[in-house]
């Protein structure tokens, strides 16, 4: 086993992922909630995508993009499942460098591309309460495509020089991360070289895509309640305030949580490790274990759509 990594052996090393440091003894028991979690994740993004791709009726433009961000939420979830359940259930901890830079690929990427397709959503509330009647002409399918497409190719894009960055880099720290799979931050804690520009960019991409796009988001819902206030009927004004509350949850459950988990990894060098530990999870597993069930909780149409599939 390797203890450290350099240049000239970089490809044959492994680097020891960690499940929850004080807590091995108890993992087999641990397993059973993340168990849990995935299944409902799995189960419940697989059926908002079975629902929407069979029933015409909603292919509508909101129906659509939360399709999307099912398929996102998959994706999140089976990246970081086989590495976190091979710890809990087997104490499977080696990975190698190249798998482990695939992963942190995933990961970010695709939470990059949340981040995408949760603006896009605050666009679609914004024209179908602001512009109703030109709502269908404005999000057609062709241009929703067109977004969808810019959404992956922007968190791809961005985070594709990431596992170069950390592969020029030379490692002569302990090979052991902090948790149960891989994130760009903690490799580049255990880098004995400069590790500048890769921490330059990785501020950059967090600036650039979460903290610009939540900003933008905020900038749509001060439209949305501008446009809402302009609506005479106040049940009107309440009805179209409700469409919003399931994109809301999904955008606090998506940025409260990873705005947070950055800052304490970059600012945090006195906070508990637990602390990060505990917040990298929820951070990954919430949102795509709460989103498919927050929207077919609040939306009567979808839900309804759900109950009919199953009693076939």
């Amino acid at each position: 086993m390797m203890s450290a990594v350099n240049d000239t052996k970089f490809n044959s090393a492994v680097f020891l992922l960690t499940g929850i440091p004080g807590l091995e003894d108890v993992h087999l028991w641990i397993s059973i909630p993340f168990c849990l979690v995935y299944v409902i994740s799995v189960v419940g993004n697989s059926v908002i995508l079975f629902i929407i791709r069979t029933d015409s009726s909603l292919h509508e433009p909101m129906y659509i993009f939360l399709s999307m961000l099912a398929a996102t939420d998959l994706g999140l979830s089976i990246a970081t499942m086989p590495t976190t359940l091979g710890i809990f259930l087997f104490n499977a901890r080696e990975i190698s460098v190249d798998a482990c830079f695939a992963q942190l690929f995933f990961i970010h990427s695709l939470s990059y591309i949340e981040s995408s397709l949760l603006l896009l959503m605050a666009f679609d509330r914004f024209i179908a309460i602001s512009h109703p009647l030109r709502y269908a002409s404005i999000l057609t399918l062709p241009r929703i495509a067109n977004m969808g497409l810019v959404c992956v190719l922007r968190g791809v894009a961005l985070v594709f020089p990431l596992p170069f960055l950390l592969k020029s880099s030379q490692y002569c720290q302990a090979n052991v991360l902090a948790r149960s799979y891989c994130l760009n931050q903690e490799i580049m804690k255990m880098a004995c070289s400069d590790i500048r520009v890769s921490s330059i960019y990785g501020f950059f991409l967090t600036v650039s895509t979460a903290m610009l796009d939540s900003l933008l988001i905020l900038l749509s819902y001060v439209m949305i309640l501008k446009a809402v206030l302009s609506i005479a009927s106040h049940a009107e004004c309440v009805r179209a305030l409700s469409t919003c509350v399931s994109h809301l949850c999904a955008v606090l459950l998506f940025y409260i949580p990873g705005i947070g988990l950055s800052i304490v990894q970059r600012f945090g060098n006195s906070s508990s490790p637990l602390l990060q530990i505990l917040m990298g999870y929820v951070y990954l597993l919430v949102p795509p274990m709460m989103n498919p069930i927050v929207y077919s909780v609040k939306s009567k149409h979808l839900r309804a759509r759900i109950i009919r599939a199953f009693k076939k």
